[in-house]
């Protein structure tokens, strides 16, 4: 065998035992789970964002946008509209799923935009984080002047690829429960009419 393919074998062997020794840590490694640390610090950072807005002192139209904004970058609003839009998710088309999630979006940044300006002279306080299933409940504290302080707790997860949060708890009342059975009543009233509710909720 000639010197050259003697040193072209032995350096395919080398390449091969390398590459075959950087995979090995790769073997049984477990997926990355998002932890209750990287969980607490999304909604330390949406928190932030909520006392910014409901304390700027802008106009109620000027919030809503900044609420909209919120919502983009913090929420998982394709789960959530899905899970809100029920069983006719499963046979609406692409085109339709994806008008419905731009036109909830707004809907849901206007109609939470309204609750949290309720919040306006108060804040909100992260407390603590914990582990449920397969995301993490942060909870956190809103105290407000003159009443006595209550608890809303953010569900986040990471299935998006990315870690938002795919729910809100205020007072024990859950967001993704809560549309779920109102965009159903809306549909229900539209005898199922998808681009109807699409058009309703851009107004809504």
């Amino acid at each position: 065998m000639a010197i050259s393919s003697r040193n072209d074998l032995r350096r395919r062997g080398v390449l091969g035992l390398l590459l075959g020794a950087a995979a090995l840590p790769l073997v049984g490694t477990p997926a990355h789970a998002l932890t209750d640390g990287e969980a607490r610090a999304l909604i330390d950072r949406v928190v932030s964002d909520i006392n910014r807005i409901i304390n700027s002192g802008q106009s109620e139209r000027a919030m809503y946008g900044d609420f909209e904004r919120l919502f983009d970058r913090y929420a998982d609003v394709p789960t959530i509209a899905r899970s809100a839009l029920g069983p006719a998710a499963r046979s609406a088309s692409r085109a339709q799923l994806a008008a419905f999630g731009d036109a909830f979006g707004a809907y849901l940044a206007r109609k939470y935009g309204a609750r949290f300006r309720e919040f306006i002279g108060g804040s909100i306080q992260v407390t603590d984080a914990r582990q449920l299933k397969n995301f993490v409940e942060v909870r956190s504290t809103v105290d407000l002047r003159g009443q006595a302080p209550f608890s809303v707790s953010f569900m986040v997860s990471d299935r998006s690829g990315a870690d938002k949060f795919f729910d809100i708890v205020i007072e024990g009342i859950s967001l993704l429960k809560t549309e779920r059975v109102e965009i159903g009543s809306m549909l229900e009233r539209r005898r199922g009419n998808v681009d109807q509710l699409i058009q309703d909720l851009r107004s809504a």
